[in-house]
């Protein structure tokens, strides 16, 4: 079995396009790859957080990735920081980085573009990505377009690595998801929806209530037509909720345009409430049963003995390999 490895922030309550960017596929991963799904809070703090909501967000993302139907049982879930090795890796990843590659990272540029001050740990931020990945032996590393040039990064980081010391960090693959890896704002639907988006009608989350959903998915931008058509260059409103429908529901989109023929917006909109109001339902409900639960706490208790057990091991290689502490 191939390894996969992926991490989310807790740094707000995730979208839909996230999950059906991400947490969709994961579940379908976990039957065919050895799979760590790690809520990277240390990375949270390259930006301020207020102490007491990262930990509130940590626990809410632990729930959402078991509500959406991960199996403890089949992946590794874990907290970033409940894993010592990834700090001490990612010191180790800064000393083979060199500081222009690290300005050139567009998050970089579009993060502190403006700002009278920037926390160092923003910049250095791509080298603990790196050690995320590479302490657990990761073949294959499922990421969105916005991750790409950090994932090449990765790639130049362990093979920097392998040839300066030693040849015993895995090269991992980059897999981008072909279908459903770009849901869009539901505001402005030539961008990507996101959980940072000041607008809250421009995306919608899988723990909204009923009601913010219907308003939401009403509410969304479309175009003067009036025709239910997937074109994505000229109706992206309206082709980005057929992606929607489409994903969720699981008809075709050809079949989508034929249900809502000679038919308005507002009849497919409506429907397309339901059809998301439905889906949620269920992991809305496992949710809530876990988020304050033992079952949630002992998960994440074994995740982070069994990551440990994985990146303790990789360690112990990287460190030998650099000279650092005494010979084992």
């Amino acid at each position: 079995m191939k390894t996969i490895f992926s991490g989310i922030q807790p740094s707000g309550t995730i979208t839909l396009g996230n999950y059906i960017g991400a947490l969709k596929q994961f579940v379908d991963m976990q039957n065919e790859y050895n799979c760590f799904f790690c809520i990277v809070d240390q990375h949270a703090i390259t930006v301020p957080q207020d102490p007491q909501t990262l930990r509130k967000n940590i626990r809410s993302l632990a729930a959402l990735y078991l509500a959406v139907g991960l199996d403890p049982k089949k992946a590794t879930l874990f907290i970033q920081s409940e894993v010592p090795a990834h700090a001490q890796a990612g010191w180790m990843m800064q000393s083979v980085s060199y500081i222009g590659e690290l300005e050139r990272m567009t998050q970089f540029k579009d993060k502190s573009s403006g700002k009278d001050a920037v926390h160092a740990s923003l910049l250095t931020y791509p080298p603990l990505m790196a050690a995320d990945i590479l302490l657990y032996n990761t073949d294959l590393v499922p990421v969105g377009e916005d991750q790409k040039q950090h994932m090449e990064l990765t790639r130049d980081l362990a093979e920097r690595f392998n040839k300066k010391y030693s040849d015993i960090l895995t090269i991992p693959e980059i897999s981008i998801p072909k279908v459903g890896a770009r849901i869009m704002s539901l505001q402005e639907p030539t961008k990507k929806m996101s959980k940072s988006d000041p607008n809250k009608k421009a995306n919608i989350s899988p723990l909204d209530d009923p009601k913010q959903i219907v308003k939401k998915i009403k509410g969304a931008v479309t175009d003067s037509e009036g025709i239910v058509k997937f074109d994505k260059e000229n109706k992206p409103g309206i082709s980005n909720l057929l992606s929607i429908y489409s994903i969720l529901d699981g008809k075709s989109i050809s079949k989508i345009e034929e249900m809502y023929h000679g038919r308005g917006y507002g009849d497919f909109k409506g429907d397309l409430a339901d059809v998301v109001v439905n889906f949620l339902k269920p992991i809305q409900d496992r949710y809530y049963q876990l988020l304050d639960s033992n079952e949630l706490d002992r998960i994440l208790d074994e995740g982070a003995q069994k990551a440990n057990l994985v990146a303790n091991n990789t360690l112990r290689k990287m460190e030998e390999a650099m000279g650092l502490g005494r010979k084992r």
